[in-house]
């Protein structure tokens, strides 16, 4: 039987997945029905000097799909990126269970 390998991935240009693994810090609001993940990377390797003017948005890909945002913020030096924050919100209880299971798939596949 043939085990075929679901992509997990953070992409902040097309087909090219982010290699640093980022801080991830989840808020809810007290209703539990909105809230925010951050990511925060130090160190990317998909985004330089090059091309950081032509990032769009932080792709969050799994089996299931993609989920992305726009919300991303720069921090720039005089040659180089210091780190990058991204935000991605949701507005449901079904929305934060879909963005849970990426959660998951992705942090199961660092651990390989």
């Amino acid at each position: 039987m043939t085990n075929i390998v679901k992509k997990v991935a953070i992409q902040f240009i097309k087909g090219e997945d982010e290699k640093e693994h980022p801080e991830i810090r989840l808020f809810r609001n007290n209703d539990g029905r909105k809230g925010q993940a951050i990511y925060k990377f130090n160190k990317l390797s998909s985004i330089r000097m090059q091309n950081f003017k032509s990032i769009q948005k932080m792709y969050l890909i799994d089996e299931e799909g993609e989920l992305s945002t726009r919300k991303i913020n720069l921090s720039i030096s005089e040659s180089y990126i210091k780190e990058v924050k991204s935000t991605y919100s949701w507005n449901s209880e079904k929305e934060f269970e879909r963005f849970m299971r990426f959660a998951q798939r992705y942090y199961n596949s660092i651990l390989k």
